[in-house]
């Protein structure tokens, strides 16, 4: 029997993190005199998330177990016309998942923090950062309203522009944080074009009232064209996902975002804020579903995102960016997964992705630590002996990552992968080459990482800014660069272990509800008749362990195998194997390498264009019609004329008289030529 959920206790999920955020920003800081210390500091926010994360999963239970649920206003902000603009919650089963999900990886970035930022002096404003972020994103997926959707979507935005530059003084962070809110604000630009078209023709914000109306809205065309209502505000949503999960050609603020500290990646660009976009697709699926050609957008875009970024991940040589590219191809995943009508496989694998990616970021910052403050994976090699905790999680997160069965990556990716080869949508040929051929990139580029890493030969005294007390994240190296690597401190290995956990069994513990149960039975509409997917997913699925033991016998075990074997090969065996392909292709390296010049097109192109036309309305628009005719030419104009009529007032009672005689015959004459 469904049962209500308490609206205070809900209430406090994100309000604890924004308290954290706001002790931890006035009083921890510059701003507020710093009163209260580092330790104090990390532990308000550290126990503001934690109460989060014990309400969400008390939430997350309520929800599975006893199908309790929660949609209502907790606050009219203003009322125009019949347009509500209000604050509320929705919570079922998507929500739940997602608050877990949020507060748990931001709980252990909070704990990871404490060791990695031990010695930054923005060490309590960090905090502060990341704890507001929480309270935004837990406020994006707890909305029941498109208005208080787009504050958590614009405030997770700002929060992100802060982490990514927070080292201010650091030139190409200030580049790269300037970067991702220009491109976010393109996609936002759709997203609100998006709303905006909701709530003028279905006179609402609100969540439930907006899908009531879908069949209406899907009646409807623009006016003016031919174009159907529903297809444009479908695209014009997805616009903003774009944006905000980095799909191409939005994609490119989020490698040059890891110029942040590490744990942000972890917390920011791996598990929860590049996931709004797949969450707000899948929340808005009653009116995805009634618009193919949305469908069809969306799932193309997923797959070149997916197939064309781990192209890019092959060439990477610092740690963090192989991992971003990784973490752009599997959002690719995700979003392949929302338009064949997968919306709850696509959801799943944001969970299992949210574990083993921030597991696989928290590790590279640890290797980074270790390294002392290397990232080039050149440079590295041996480190598994050095460092076996991060070692051993790295290598379970790999695994997670490339679809091993039996592992949390593998129940989601092949979802996905399956769900694509039974769509009958136009879309589904190339996308299924994309998954698949991505299987293998991904196996790939993982495990040439993991190797040139963990195993081979050590190469860190190799290392040409070794002795140049280079500092990639403005760290203390504390002298140690000559020496060899060391394990990170329990504070940076305990989030690691517990975000192992889950990346290995979450997947197996929760596929049978969330894709063939009814976990998100009122959160996901889709039209069975016409997108039969799931019904055919759940007729192939006979359990977790049938699924993982049938994997050996198909594509993407084989590619996934091949992958890593090659890597093994080509970076253990004989390393000179890259490198004379490399020159082999080097046009098509040079291309990988410019990452498809999609920089340089923005640059050159885009920005240069849209200067030249700025520049244009200045000095046409602006300073020759508006200016220089509008306001100088009728100044001018009034100048003259009043120049001409002074003229005509001189004073003398005789010009006066003789221009009156004047007037008067004019005016004889005038009426005499009129009687004639």
């Amino acid at each position: 029997m469904s049962q209500t959920l308490n609206a205070s206790t809900l209430l406090a999920v994100p309000m604890a993190p924004l308290v954290g955020a706001a002790l931890a920003g006035i009083f921890g800081t510059q701003f507020g005199g710093n009163w209260i210390g580092r330790r104090l500091t990390h532990t308000l926010t550290i126990l503001g998330v934690l109460i989060a994360f014990i309400l969400s999963a008390s939430t997350l239970k309520s929800v599975a177990m006893d199908g309790a649920r929660f949609n209502e206003t907790l606050y009219t902000w203003m009322t125009v016309g019949g347009l509500k603009m209000e604050v509320g919650f929705m919570v079922d089963g998507l929500t739940a998942m997602m608050m877990c999900v949020v507060t748990f990886v931001s709980l252990m970035v909070h704990l990871y923090t404490i060791g990695y930022m031990e010695e930054d002096e923005g060490y309590n404003r960090f905090f502060a950062y990341i704890s507001l972020f929480t309270f935004s994103m837990l406020m994006l997926v707890m909305s029941n309203n498109m208005l208080q959707l787009f504050f958590g979507w614009e405030a997770v935005g700002l929060v992100s522009y802060l982490l990514i530059g927070f080292w201010f003084n650091k030139p190409t962070a200030i580049f790269a944080n300037m970067k991702a809110f220009l491109v976010n604000r393109v996609g936002d630009f759709g997203f609100i074009l998006g709303i905006g078209l909701i709530a003028a023709y279905a006179g609402t914000l609100n969540y439930t009232e907006a899908f009531a109306k879908a069949n209406e809205l899907s009646a409807i065309t623009l006016p003016g064209t031919s174009w159907m209502l529903i297809t444009v505000i479908c695209i014009c949503l997805f616009i903003g996902a774009m944006g905000k999960s980095a799909q191409f050609p939005l994609h490119v603020w989020l490698p040059d975002s890891m110029e942040g500290p590490t744990p942000i990646s972890a917390l920011i660009h791996a598990a929860t804020m590049v996931t709004a976009g797949i969450f707000m697709v899948a929340r808005m699926s009653p009116l995805f579903e009634l618009s193919e050609t949305a469908l069809n957008f969306i799932m193309i875009i997923g797959a070149i995102t997916a197939l064309f970024m781990g192209f890019l991940g092959i060439i990477q040589n610092d740690i963090k960016r192989v991992v971003a590219y990784s973490t752009l191809s599997q959002l690719g995943y995700m979003t392949v997964a929302l338009g064949a009508s997968a919306y709850s496989v696509a959801v799943f694998h944001l969970m299992t992705h949210a574990f083993f990616k921030a597991l696989l970021f928290l590790g590279a910052g640890s290797v980074i630590m270790g390294m002392h403050h290397n990232q080039d994976i050149r440079y590295m090699g041996g480190v598994r002996k050095y460092m076996p905790i991060t070692w051993v999680t790295s290598l379970l997160g790999s695994l997670a990552l490339i679809g091993t069965p039996f592992f949390s990556g593998f129940y989601s990716k092949d979802s996905i992968i399956e769900a694509v080869h039974e769509s009958h949508l136009a879309a589904a040929g190339f996308a299924n080459f994309a998954v698949l051929a991505g299987v293998f990139v991904t196996a790939f580029y993982s495990f040439r990482m993991y190797f040139l890493v963990f195993h081979g030969k050590e190469r860190y005294d190799q290392n040409p800014e070794a002795h140049h007390a280079h500092h990639d994240e403005h760290h203390d190296d504390h002298g140690h660069d000559s020496h060899a690597p060391h394990e990170s401190p329990w504070v940076v290995t305990v989030p690691l272990i517990l975000l192992a956990i889950p990346s290995v069994v979450i997947g197996y513990m929760t596929i049978s509800p969330m894709l063939f149960g009814e976990f998100f039975k009122d959160a996901i509409f889709v039209d069975a008749e016409k997108h039969p997917v799931l019904h055919e997913l759940a007729d192939a699925f006979h359990g977790p362990v049938a699924m993982a033991l049938h994997a050996v016998t198909t594509a993407p075990f084989w590619l996934a195998l091949a992958g890593v074997l090659t890597a093994w090969y080509m970076y253990l065996i004989n390393p000179a194997v890259p490198a004379a392909i490399g020159r082999a292709l080097r046009p098509l390296v040079v291309i990988l390498e410019n990452k498809y010049y999609m920089d340089w097109f923005n640059e050159n192109i885009l920005a240069r264009g849209a200067r030249a036309l700025g520049n244009g309305l200045w000095k046409v628009g602006d300073r020759t019609l508006i200016d220089g005719l509008l306001v100088n030419g009728s100044w001018k104009l009034v100048g003259m004329v009043s120049h001409l009529t002074r003229k005509l007032q001189s004073g003398y009672l005789y010009h006066y008289a003789l221009v009156m005689i004047l007037g008067i015959f004019l005016l004889m004459t005038y009426f005499v030529w009129l009687n004639k």
